[in-house]
This record gives structure tokens, sequence and C-alpha cells, in this order.
């Protein structure tokens, strides 16, 4: 057993998931702040951005990155920063004997999260990535799955897209060719749209399942945002995927502007079995508002630091106002922290600890293999 409240040490500032994150994790009484900490050599305006995190939080900022990470309080380490950074701070932590809270990509290189598995697997330590299977669609999926009533799964589709940005502005006459064995994924302005969305897919395909992927025939494309195509990045990808034992199933992910959706975008599950079918969406049951008041509007301008809107902060500067002609209503479930915390309290792994972000890591590089390609990557 560990004792409570667990010391919680958070890697990068601002203008990252650990915006969220921190707070998240801090909100628990069973977990402590104990500061915020990154590496020596970084610019100017990441370690403004870290420091205004810890101000807000009323943290110290510990510059010292490898004293921090050693100190006594610390049990548990958030991890958030650039994922070309990520693989040594990621190493030295479990090294340390700390557990992992990680964000969703583990590394930018399928060696690099490789080997920091290993390296968490040889200090037994406890890791978490962050994941969407605790929303009220993917419980549903689970309970079904579980309880047989669909008879044997044949197939499984995840349509998921994210409803943020500034739309229309791709050219659409300059198709883009993927090229195989990206080493970069984000950009201040665009990401890789497949391990930033479709991502959560392809973790919630193993956690329904039990199973790893075993090929993939992909295509990537942009449609929306000039930003994509200028840093060769797609916007929009389709993955037609093999899990172990011949279970057919398939992603598409991408991001589609503001505009496209009156709640955060498309999220539609469709499990499919031998005695029947089913399709949940992430967006049902709401209670839908029909009102007089001035619709919802997409800010006027992109955030220059932030035009994707991917970051709580920017947007919250940007003027970009929380949409409210849909609520969610249904069960509330424990938030992805919570159950995090939950299996340091009982000393018992996650069910979505390191080792499936980093497969799901392989698969995304698998993707974008068969878009250059166009052949169908075997894992």
């Amino acid at each position: 057993m560990m004792s409570e409240p667990f010391g919680l040490l958070i890697v990068t500032g601002n203008q990252t998931h650990q915006e969220n994150y921190a707070r998240a994790l801090a909100a628990d009484a069973r977990c402590r702040l104990i500061g915020l900490t990154d590496e020596t050599q970084i610019s100017d305006r990441r370690r403004e951005l870290n420091q205004t995190l810890a101000d807000e939080l009323r943290i110290p900022y510990l510059t010292d990155f490898d004293a921090a990470i050693r100190r006594d309080d610390v049990l548990l380490v958030s991890i958030c920063s650039d994922p070309e950074r990520r693989e040594a701070m990621t190493i030295a932590c479990a090294r340390a004997g700390k557990h992992l809270y990680l964000d969703k990509d583990p590394a930018p290189t399928v060696d690099a999260a490789r080997r920091i598995g290993a390296a968490i697997r040889d200090a037994g330590v406890l890791s978490q990535s962050f994941s969407m299977v605790r929303v009220p669609a993917a419980q549903r999926a689970k309970q079904l799955v579980q309880s047989g009533e669909l008879g044997d799964l044949i197939g499984l589709h995840c349509d998921i897209t994210f409803a943020k940005g500034l739309a229309g502005t791709a050219d659409l006459s300059r198709p883009r060719q993927e090229k195989a064995g990206p080493t970069r994924f984000s950009f201040i302005d665009s990401k890789r749209e497949f391990l930033c969305v479709g991502y959560y897919g392809l973790i919630l395909m193993q956690w329904l399942t039990g199973r790893r992927f075993s090929g993939v025939d992909a295509t990537t494309c942009n449609y929306f945002f000039a930003e994509h195509q200028r840093n060769d990045v797609e916007d929009f990808a389709c993955a037609l995927l093999t899990l172990e034992g011949g279970l057919e199933a398939e992603v598409t992910a991408g991001r589609c502007g503001w505009m496209s959706s009156r709640a955060f975008g498309q999220h539609d599950i469709r499990i499919i079995g031998t005695h029947g079918s089913v399709t949940i969406d992430a967006n049902q049951p709401r209670l839908e508002v029909l009102c007089d008041q001035t619709p919802w509007q997409q800010p006027a301008s992109a955030h220059p630091e932030d035009p994707m809107g991917f970051w709580t902060s920017t947007q919250k500067a940007g003027g970009v106002a929380t949409k409210a002609d849909w609520f969610a209503i249904g069960p509330t479930l424990r938030n992805d922290f919570a159950c995090f915390l939950d299996c340091l309290s009982k000393g018992r792994p996650s069910d979505v600890p390191a080792d499936m972000a980093i497969h799901a890591l392989e698969v995304v590089h698998a993707v974008y293999e068969s878009a250059a390609t166009g052949k169908r990557c075997e894992l």
C-alpha cells in the first residue's frame, strides 16, 4: 500500500495537456502537488509558460529536473513535455522509481517508445496513458462486449473527429503524398491528426478486446487546414485494421473545424457481432437547447500560438466560448485521473498502461507507412 496523499510532480507547463492533467490530479484529495519541473536547456518561451502554470497552481518551479525527480516526497510524475523530449525524461523518472501518468503519445519514434516501455518494466513502476475509455460511450461499449449480447465480435468501427480550428483554408488542388517514418508530429499550428485523434480509437479497441493489432491498410488526406499542408502533416486519416484472431476494425480520425459540429466533434463506436450490431454516439443522449440567444460563433481569428485550439489557456485568451447547444446527459463516471489514483491506492496495474500506448504508436507508424506506400503493413 502507498501512503496518501501522493506527492505529484508535473513536467512542463502551459500550452500542453498539463493545463488539464495537473489540475484534475490535484483536485483529488489523494494527490498533493509538489512542484513543476523541466529540462534546463529549453527556450525562453517554454520557461515562461512553465513559470506561468507553476504560479497559477501556486507551486514552486524546480529548475533542476534530476534533483526534482529524486525527491522523497514525489511518488507520481505527470509528463507532458514536447514529444521529441519525452524519451529521456520518462526513462529518468522510471529509473528514479516514480509512477507515471503519461500524455497519449509516449515518444515520436517506435524505438524510443519501446525503450520507455522497457525502462518502466525494469523499474517495476505503475503507468497510465491518457485515453477516452472513461467516457460514457466507451463504458457502454465495454458493457455490451462483456455481456455477450451481440455474440462473438466480428467487427469494430470508431469515427472520431475534433471540431476545432478555422477550417476551409486547405488547397484541395494539391493532394499531399504521405511519407513513411515521420519523427516530428506536432507544430505550434498543427499536429499529425491520426496520432493526435486516431490514438483514442486504437486504445479503445485494445481496451475493449484485450487484443493487439496485426495489420493495417491506411490513407491520409488534407481536407481542411492550410496549416497542416504547410507542415506536411495530415488533418484526416482512415485505417482498415486487423486485430489478433482476425477481428476486422476501422478507425477514421481527424480535425475538421470549429463549425463542423455543435459539440466537440463526432465520436461514434460501432460494434458488430454474430448476433447483432449497435452504434453508440458519444453525443447521445443529450439535451438540445433551442432558444433566441445568439448562436455560437467561432473566434474571428486564430490565436497566434494556438490556431487549432489545442490548449485551454489559449482558447480562453482567444475568446473561444463554450458551445451551449448540446448538453450531455446520463451517468457521471470517474475520470481517468481518479482511476489511476485508484491503481496507486491498491497497488494494481492500470487498464491503460504505457505498453498499450506504445503499441498504439506502433500502429500509428504502420498507418503512415501504409499510406506512403499504398500497401498493407503487417505488424
